[in-house]
């Protein structure tokens, strides 16, 4: 099947209270729902896929699969994204791929959004539904800058508003409607208008290419933007500020990438880890003095005394930086 043939794509990315938004989403869709559609449900990598499937397929006339790597795309047919897996598009055929984490996640929603924009431009309808924090904000800035159109759930309807509200905050969308409106909207579209042909950002591209890969270099990166003193919490390699975003985001050579938030939230639960660690190792060292006989009773005593001191005030400040976390939520969510 030719681009000019598969005329519309539709990407949809959700998270948080996810399999009832897109189930009632697509309810909407008739047998006349000239699109192929696409969605990755930010799930974990344990869940069984096919019982989500299950509950979609009871709710739309379309036919619903889990795509293997190298299928086809077919107009009318929903696919969705399998567990621990990236979802591509790569022109005609679907990429089924256990790359790097997006965002901490696979499947990604950025990662399915950028690749359907750099295939198909222009022919792409984005939709993010209900979710925590701001994953598919950047993959919705792709669809954006490559000529597609953008679609939010209302975030008053929202389980979990977040993610519609981060999209909505950083860029002008098309559509801000109920779900119920969505499947209408979209019919109507695409009974009255053609997809043109449109001009993928090289930006856009390149990290898509990237991504279906699985491999990058420091030359790639820095194409994406400037290389940063900061180190990626999954494998330790230098991460490069990707600059052509509405959202700020960083990538390393490997393929892990992560927002601004994302990576401030990793960089938090490393140093919390870090405590404990330390905290563990320092009552591992009490416990052996008190255990040893080699030392005179005032002498251990004393040292047995020293690290307690030293592990109440770690844990002093354990509580204090978990606090202080807490009040900074609290703030972020007002």
């Amino acid at each position: 099947m030719s681009k000019n043939e598969l005329k519309n794509i539709i990407v949809i990315g959700t998270s948080a209270g996810g399999i009832n938004a897109v189930s009632k989403l697509v309810a909407g869709f008739d047998h006349d729902f000239d699109a192929a559609v696409f969605v990755v449900i930010h799930i974990s990598r344990n869940s069984l896929t096919e019982v989500i499937l299950n509950q979609l397929q009871k709710q739309t006339v379309l036919k619903c699969v889990i795509p293997k790597d190298g299928e086809k795309i077919r107009n009318k047919v929903i696919y969705l994204a399998p567990a621990d897996h990236h979802m591509m598009i790569d022109k005609t055929k679907i990429l089924v791929r256990k790359g790097a984490y997006d965002n901490h996640w696979r499947p990604s929603i950025d990662v399915l959004f950028r690749s359907a924009a750099a295939s198909y431009d222009s022919c792409v309808t984005g939709i993010i539904l209900t979710g925590l924090l701001d994953d598919g904000t950047s993959g919705m800035s792709a669809i954006k800058r490559s000529g597609g159109r953008c679609m939010v759930q209302d975030p008053q309807e929202a389980d979990f508003p977040d993610m519609p509200k981060s999209v909505l905050n950083s860029m002008e969308v098309d559509y801000k409607v109920s779900i119920n409106e969505m499947g209408y909207i979209l019919s109507d579209l695409f009974s009255r208008s053609q997809c043109e042909v449109g001009h993928v950002p090289a930006d856009v591209k390149l990290e898509a290419e990237i991504t279906m890969r699985m491999s990058s270099s420091v030359k790639d990166l820095e194409k994406l933007g400037p290389l940063t003193p900061f180190t990626c919490p999954d494998c330790g390699g230098v991460l490069a500020r990707v600059e052509n975003d509405q959202i700020a985001r960083y990538r390393c050579y490997t393929g892990h990438t992560y927002t601004e938030k994302a990576l401030e939230s990793e960089k938090i639960k490393r140093i919390e880890e870090s405590l404990w660690v330390a905290i563990r190792m320092m009552e591992e060292r009490k416990n052996l003095l008190e255990s040893m006989g080699s030392y005179n009773s005032q002498s251990k005593n004393e040292r047995v005394g020293q690290m307690q001191v030293h592990i109440e005030r770690l844990k002093s400040m354990m509580m204090d930086f978990n606090e202080n976390l807490t009040r900074q939520e609290q703030d972020d969510l007002s």
